[in-house]
């Protein structure tokens, strides 16, 4: 290991991030490490990380090599490895950009939950091609205090329990995660949306992230909404034949979700490097085990 390591930090919607480039795969980041880069007071502080590692240099990417040169190594804020980040899959272009690995245009990016197509637009935005939601069959219910909710249970390339809501103080303080049952739903945990109608095709939400507490975006979360939104509403694109288009409201912004009618879905918002610098890896490895 180098005695510096080269950092950034960036957010999509205020979903932050720190973002360690390690093209060969070269850097040792165990749970712990990430947890410790993550944390907002003694750390850079993030809701995850993005480890970028070119995919033929990650076992995990190799086999994606030939469609996408680069794996999204992506890591929650307490260090556990996720399948899928949609805030953090526009970020990661952001940065490929900004690094030149990339130009405006699409690209591909893979990921644990598979190949995503990433487009870098002119005015800023960058759409991601999410894939399609699976709709998992089953009663779920999320409960707060005294209040319980159905929740429609979606899954993005990794789990969601999206309940609608009257008020989006329902659901507390949000800083453990919200029970749910039964609990064979999802043994690996979950990410629990609270949602609200804002209006025609329009809705806001509160999440809890699975191993990040709550956060002020969560990409695949308001993919989940989008899709639990649209089949509220009697909408499946599949079978009218129309696109389903809905605004999502984040706590740190604004995001648009298509659901196309071959069932793949689109997300749509900003990206941003807001900072770049070196960890002391004399500090790291004093702070974890």
């Amino acid at each position: 290991m180098s005695t510096r390591i080269a950092f950034l930090k960036g957010h999509g919607t205020e979903n932050d991030f720190v973002i360690v480039p390690d093209p060969e795969n070269v850097i040792d980041l165990p749970p712990a490490t990430a947890a410790a880069l993550c944390d907002r007071r003694a750390g850079i502080g993030g809701d995850g990380l993005l480890h970028v590692v070119r995919s033929a240099a990650h076992p995990e990417a190799r086999s994606m090599a030939a469609e996408a040169e680069w794996f999204m190594d992506y890591r929650n804020g307490d260090g556990s490895i996720a399948e899928m980040c949609g805030n953090g899959v526009r970020v990661f272009a952001r940065y490929l950009q900004r690094a030149g690995h990339v130009a405006e245009g699409d690209i591909a990016v893979a990921t644990r939950a598979g190949v995503k197509t990433v487009h870098l637009a002119k005015d800023g935005d960058i759409t991601v091609g999410m894939g399609k939601a699976v709709l998992p069959e089953g009663d779920v219910t999320v409960t707060v205090g005294d209040r319980s909710w159905p929740a429609r249970n979606v899954n993005m390339g990794n789990p969601h329990a999206v309940a609608f809501v009257e008020d989006l103080d329902h659901a507390g303080h949000l800083y453990a995660p919200p029970p749910f049952s039964p609990l064979s739903a999802y043994p690996d945990g979950v990410n629990v949306e609270f949602v609200v109608d804002r209006g025609l095709h329009h809705v806001a939400l509160r999440v809890h992230e699975r191993g990040s507490g709550e956060t002020r975006s969560c990409g695949t979360g308001a993919c989940a909404v989008a899709v639990a939104t649209a089949r509220r509403d009697g909408a499946d694109p599949a079978v009218t034949g129309t696109p389903a288009t809905y605004t999502v409201d984040v706590p740190g912004g604004r995001l648009v979700i298509t659901e196309r009618t071959d069932g793949e879905i689109e997300m749509t918002g900003p990206a941003v490097i807001v900072a770049e610098g070196e960890i002391d890896t004399e500090w790291l490895e004093n702070t974890t085990p």
